[in-house]
């Protein structure tokens, strides 16, 4: 079973819980039957998603010289593409920050997120999912509490994570483990976490279990 992880926080595990998770959840693949990498959203070389990349794909097509930035881009993105497509299983460790996810983690979406190679249209214009062998887990932080029926419409993180690689590409989300409400209630700080990481540990180990059968 490859394993690709995709780590989307910068800030220390001393002080970030998704940091956490992924040290968790990666101490607990070390050394086991599986092919893991590791794909850090802020080590990468991720130029943002915009009219450079529509100008280097125009460039492309007529064969015109590309300037460093565009080069840099279509590299980016080829590499992003590459270490999806060699995945069985693509694990997400983020955070919720501002209701959404981070904006380098929403550079690595833009660079997949392709007609032709996590979707496509048919005649009819229906939209037909191309990632349906794959699966996806997602490990997720965040301070609030929004899985509450009045805050959920509110997340942006993992709704928008389940909407494009569940919904558009078509993976089966087969674990989530969403760690919430350890800033709104100071005095359950350390049970959240506790409780949280080891449910990490367990999702880590029905992966592993799963990639025995396979």
């Amino acid at each position: 079973m490859n394993i690709l992880v995709v780590k989307a926080n910068n800030r220390p595990s001393t002080e970030a819980i998704s940091s956490k998770m992924y040290e968790t959840f990666m101490a607990e693949l070390e050394g086991k039957e599986v092919n893991v990498t590791t794909y850090d959203v802020y080590e990468e070389d991720t130029p943002y998603f915009g009219q450079d990349a529509f100008n280097a794909f125009g460039k492309v097509q007529n064969g015109e010289e590309l300037t460093d930035v565009e080069a840099r881009l279509l590299a980016a993105k080829q590499k992003a593409m590459d270490a999806v497509t060699a995945a069985d299983v693509v694990v997400f460790a983020f955070p919720l920050w501002n209701l959404t996810i981070p904006a380098k983690l929403q550079t690595f979406i833009d660079y997949v997120y392709a007609a032709g190679f996590a979707f496509k249209y048919d005649s009819k214009g229906n939209m037909i999912q191309l990632m349906t062998d794959k699966k996806a887990i997602f490990l997720n932080a965040r301070g609030g509490i929004y899985s509450t029926p009045e805050a959920a419409p509110m997340e942006m993180s993992v709704n928008y994570m389940r909407n494009v690689f569940g919904g558009i590409f078509g993976m089966e989300i087969i674990d989530e483990v969403i760690i919430e409400g350890h800033q709104a209630m100071p005095d359950k700080t350390q049970e959240i976490i506790h409780n949280g990481l080891e449910e990490v540990k367990a999702s880590a180990n029905r992966l592993l279990k799963m990639a025995v059968t396979v």
